[in-house]
C-alpha cells in the first residue's frame, strides 16, 4: 500500500514537471524572432500571412522582429489614441502591400523590412498635423508617403549593402521631411505645426520636478512611437521585453542617458518629462547593445557611448532643423548608429551581419557556439 502510494506521488510530479515544462517551452516560443511562425505561415491565407508581416514591420520600428510584440504595440497606440493606431496601421499595411506589387524580396517583406518606414511616416504625419484627429484628408498623404519609403528603401538598399550597412529608417526621415516641406504650416489641405525654433520660448523658469524627469524615461521608450501617454509606453516597453529582455534593458539605460544629456545642456524641462530628450538615446543604445553587435562588457559601454552620442546630436539638430520649423526626428540615432557600424577597431570584431541579426540572445548564443566550435578546432589541430 505504501508502495502504490508512492509511486502515485511519483507519477504525480513527473505529470506536473512535464506540464510545467509545456508551459515553459510556449512562453519560450513566443520570444525572440518567432522563426518558427514563418514556416507555419507558408501554407496560410495571403491576408493571415499580410497580418504576420504587418505586426512584423510594427516591432521593427523598435528594433525587434515579434508579431507577438508588433500586436502588443499596436494596442498601446490605440490606447493612447485611436486615431494614430488607425494611421499607423493604414501606414505598415500600405508599405508592405507596396513591397508585395513590386515583387521586392520575398524574405524581406515577411521580415517586416518594408513595412516600419511606412508606419513611421503616418505616425508623424499624424501628430505634426494642426487639423485635429479623424481629419481623413490626411489618409491621402499618409498612403502615398508610406508607399514612397519602399522606392527609398529599395534604392538605398544596394548602395548602403557595399557596407554591410542596414537602410534602417532613413526613408522615414527623408519622406517626413519632404512632406512638412511641402506642405507648410498654413497648408489649406494638410496643415501643420512648426517645430519651435530655439529661442522663440522663453527659458526654464520653474524649478525641475525629479518625478516628472524619472517619469520620462519610459516616455522615452514611447515616444520611438511618438506616444507620449505613461500607460502605453509602458506597454511598448513590456512588449520589448518580450522579444528580448536584453534588448528592453538598453532601451530603458539609453533613453535615462539622453534624459541625463538634455539635463547637462538644460533643454527645455517639457522635452525632458515628455520622453523627446530619451528617444534617440534609446535606439543608439540598443542598435549597439546587442543588436548589431554581440554584447559584451566593451560593447556595452560602447552603447552608452552612442546613446550619448545620439541624444546630443539630437539636441543640436533640433536647434539647427528648428530655425527652419522642421524636426530632428530620429536623424540622430541613425547617423551614430550608421557610423558605429562603420567603426574599425575591436568593436569591429563584434559586429554581426547584417543579414545574421537576431535578438540579442540569440547573437550572444550564436557568437558562444561559434567560438567554442573554433577553439574545438585549435585543439583538434594542436593534436
Amino acid at each position: 500500500m505504501w508502495m502504490d502510494t508512492k509511486t502515485e506521488a511519483e507519477e504525480a510530479r513527473r505529470k506536473h514537471a512535464s506540464l510545467s515544462q509545456r508551459v515553459l517551452n510556449s512562453l519560450l516560443s513566443c520570444t525572440g524572432d518567432m522563426v518558427h511562425l514563418d514556416k507555419y505561415m507558408d501554407d496560410k491565407w495571403f491576408v493571415l500571412q499580410l497580418a504576420v508581416w504587418g505586426l512584423r514591420g510594427v516591432a521593427r520600428v523598435i528594433l525587434a522582429n515579434n508579431p507577438l510584440c508588433g500586436a502588443l504595440i499596436l494596442a498601446a497606440l490605440y490606447w493612447a489614441s485611436p486615431w494614430q493606431g488607425l494611421l499607423g496601421t493604414l501606414g505598415v499595411l500600405t508599405s508592405t502591400l507596396t513591397a508585395v506589387i513590386m515583387g521586392q524580396d520575398s524574405a524581406e517583406v515577411s521580415a517586416g523590412l518594408h513595412g516600419f518606414n511606412g508606419m513611421l511616416v503616418s505616425l508623424l504625419m499624424g501628430v505634426f498635423s494642426s487639423a485635429g484627429d479623424w481629419y481623413w484628408w490626411l489618409l491621402l498623404p499618409v498612403c502615398l508617403g508610406s508607399a514612397t519609403c519602399v522606392f527609398l528603401f529599395s534604392g538605398l538598399a544596394p548602395v548602403l549593402d557595399r557596407w554591410d550597412l542596414p537602410v534602417a529608417v532613413f526613408p522615414f526621415n527623408i519622406i517626413i521631411v519632404l512632406y512638412l516641406l511641402c506642405t507648410g504650416h498654413d497648408n489649406p489641405y494638410f496643415p501643420h505645426h512648426n517645430a519651435i525654433p530655439p529661442g522663440a520660448l522663453e527659458p526654464n523658469g520653474t524649478e525641475l520636478i525629479a518625478v516628472e524627469v524619472l517619469r520620462g524615461i519610459p516616455l522615452g521608450v514611447g515616444q520611438i512611437f511618438a506616444c507620449g501617454a505613461l500607460g502605453p509606453s509602458i506597454l511598448i516597453l513590456g512588449a520589448v521585453v518580450l522579444y528580448s529582455p536584453l534588448l528592453a534593458v538598453h532601451a530603458v539605460l539609453g533613453s535615462a542617458v539622453g534624459t541625463l544629456a538634455g539635463l547637462s545642456v538644460a533643454v527645455r524641462h517639457d522635452s525632458l518629462y515628455t520622453g523627446l530628450s530619451g528617444f534617440n538615446g534609446a535606439l543608439g543604445c540598443m542598435a549597439v547593445g546587442g543588436l548589431f553587435f554581440t554584447f559584451s562588457w566593451r560593447t556595452h559601454l560602447y552603447a552608452i557611448a552612442s546613446a550619448f552620442l545620439s541624444a546630443y546630436s539630437d539636441i543640436a539638430l533640433r536647434n539647427l532643423l528648428g530655425t527652419v520649423g522642421l524636426p530632428a526626428c530620429s536623424w540622430a540615432a541613425t547617423l551614430t548608429a550608421t557610423l558605429m557600424l562603420l567603426l574599425n577597431g575591436s568593436l569591429a570584431a563584434y559586429r554581426i551581419p547584417i543579414g545574421q541579426v537576431r535578438a540579442p540572445e540569440d547573437n550572444l548564443r550564436s557568437r558562444s557556439q561559434w567560438e567554442a566550435g573554433n577553439t574545438a578546432d585549435r585543439e583538434s589541430t594542436d593534436v
